[in-house]
């Protein structure tokens, strides 16, 4: 089956995008390299080999000599011998780290003592080889300091290059959720292996991407109404605790369920190292229901129902559209009916965690948990920084990409309370959920759409009687309780953003445009937003 057109038409066009070869990295004019060695004369025939592969190799014999050296010109990598008399290669090395910190150093030494290696890899060296060494031995440990970015890259375009096709067939032969699934994960997976890489098959990919989501939206208009009305359906939101976490207690086991708010995939997998110390790690995904916003997939995943069952049988804990209250403020109550409906005894927690002082809390009082078979923690970090950066400049320069929003996930993750959290639930012995209701995308065009003063402000979806708009942008539902969802009066309907689409009114329009597009929204179809982690840990 042939690529998607504007792909194929791409690599026509841009033939240079698809490169067919490696090419072999060569050293610049900047790779100049220092070899300290108290016997460097008899290096030569590795000095002369060296110099055979293009590098410029300047000695010498001890340790100031060479600190001197640094302080004249500059080095691209240094070569340090660690059995030198006077100033030992470890303390000349300690030195180099405080003027130069910027210069990887290989180590060198006749020594197999631990403690001298122990020593030289807290001082955070590049390398370390024991003598004797071959030229060989010494090229390679210099090409794989100076230039593995670059062959990664190199390695990395080419490889993608030839998952390229493959992934196109995919998209196009996707027939099932588990496809697309599969999709899915092969695209994020090249997502961050090209980020890593720096490679500059960016554009390809972001347009694999696209065309990904636009196959997805219309698998989704076709399969969602049988989702919702038949048995025959993917694992969605309100059957979480009953296909995931219940059968965990009925053998036994204690269990925290960790939802983290706008949470996707690729985020998911940058934050899974630092869990991986603690936990065996299952990774799964599973499909949100429609919107893809907390009131609907939240509430739905807390209750074990579809958010008008949730409206019909417990009308006190569901809050409309144009309510003033918190969407999301009956967390707890939902659980419990979804335990007593189950007819579940067990005692559980349920806490909700805003913010650092909230976490630390938390952290504080965990112990007290430590008997309690199900605990229930919300994490909203994700969620504020999307809206954050929708509102904050700031926080847009901080989070302008994915790229960059995965990393503000990483670094919250790693140096906020969150991590001493899973540490301290793996040695309490908890087996723990990690999910989401919802991903997010981001969104760059707008959508004209027009509807009464009580129509949703959510840019993804619409809910609203009389809304007018292009249907064939958009995913309609005329008849919301066919899909699970409460309408707010006879002739409301729903409507769904697709791609990267986001709505927007005619009044204002160019100043909506501009503030809204590049922000990260959700409510709507996509992949990014629809099929989301649902991740069991198992303590170490």
């Amino acid at each position: 089956m042939p690529v998607p057109c504007r792909l194929a038409i791409f690599a026509y066009i841009f033939p240079d995008s698809f490169p067919q070869t490696i090419t072999h990295t060569t050293p610049t004019d900047m790779d100049k390299i220092l070899w300290v060695d108290d016997e460097i004369d008899l290096l030569k025939p590795h000095l002369l080999f060296l110099k055979t592969k293009g590098y410029d190799v300047a000695t010498a014999n001890n340790g100031p000599d060479a600190l001197d050296m640094l302080d004249r010109e500059p080095y691209s990598l240094i070569l340090l011998d660690e059995n030198m008399p006077g100033l030992t290669g470890l303390e000349t090395l300690a030195r180099i780290n405080q003027s130069h910190p910027d210069i990887p150093v290989i180590m060198i030494t006749k020594s197999e003592e631990e403690n001298i290696m122990t020593q030289a890899i807290g001082n955070q060296i590049a390398d370390y080889l024991i003598k004797p060494v071959n030229p060989n031995q010494i090229w390679f440990s210099i090409n794989k300091n100076l230039h593995s970015g670059k062959l990664v890259a190199e390695k990395t375009t080419s490889d993608y290059q030839q998952e390229f096709r493959r992934i196109s067939t995919l998209i196009n032969d996707a027939r099932s959720v588990e496809d697309w699934m599969e999709v899915y994960r092969q695209l994020v997976f090249w997502e961050l292996k090209l980020e890593g890489a720096d490679s500059s098959m960016d554009q390809m990919l972001l347009l694999q991407k696209r065309d990904a989501n636009s196959n997805f939206c219309k698998f989704v208009k076709r399969s969602y109404e049988d989702w919702v009305t038949s048995d025959d359906h993917p694992l969605m939101s309100h059957e979480i605790f009953k296909r995931k976490v219940f059968p965990m207690l009925d053998r036994g086991e204690k269990v925290f369920v960790v939802l983290i708010d706008n949470f996707r995939l690729d985020q998911w997998r940058v934050v899974a190292p630092l869990v991986s110390e603690f936990f065996n790690i299952q990774e799964e995904l599973y499909t949100t229901i429609l919107p893809t916003s907390t009131q609907y997939a939240r509430n739905a995943i807390f209750a074990g129902l579809m958010p008008l069952q949730i409206e019909q049988m417990f009308p006190a804990l569901w809050v409309d559209e144009d309510e003033d209250e918190g969407l999301n403020i009956h967390e707890a109550e939902l659980i419990q009916t979804q335990l007593d409906r189950f007819r579940r005894k067990e005692k559980f927690s349920y806490s909700k965690l805003n913010d650092s002082g909230a976490g630390e809390k938390f952290l504080r009082t965990l112990n007290s948990l430590k008997n309690t078979p199900l605990n229930v923690v919300v994490l909203n970090f994700i969620d504020m920084l999307s809206h954050a950066r929708t509102e904050s400049k700031m926080i847009r320069e901080l989070a302008s990409s994915d790229a960059a929003y995965r990393s503000l996930t990483e670094s919250w993750f790693r140096h906020s309370s969150t991590i001493d959290i899973f540490r301290r639930v793996a040695e309490l012995g908890f087996k723990v959920v990690v999910t989401t209701d919802h991903g997010t995308i981001r969104v760059d065009n707008p959508i004209k759409v027009v509807g009464d003063r009580n129509t949703n402000t959510n840019l993804r979806y619409k809910v609203g009687k009389n809304l007018n708009y292009n249907p064939k942008q958009v995913y309609e539902m005329h008849n919301p309780k066919k899909f699970g969802l409460p309408a707010p009066n006879l002739s409301s309907t729903f409507i769904y953003a697709c791609n990267e689409d986001f709505f927007s009114y005619p009044n204002n329009y160019n100043y909506y445009v501009q503030y809204y597009t590049g922000t990260f929204q959700h409510g709507g179809i996509s992949l990014q937003e629809m099929l989301v982690p649902l991740v069991t840990l198992t303590p170490k």
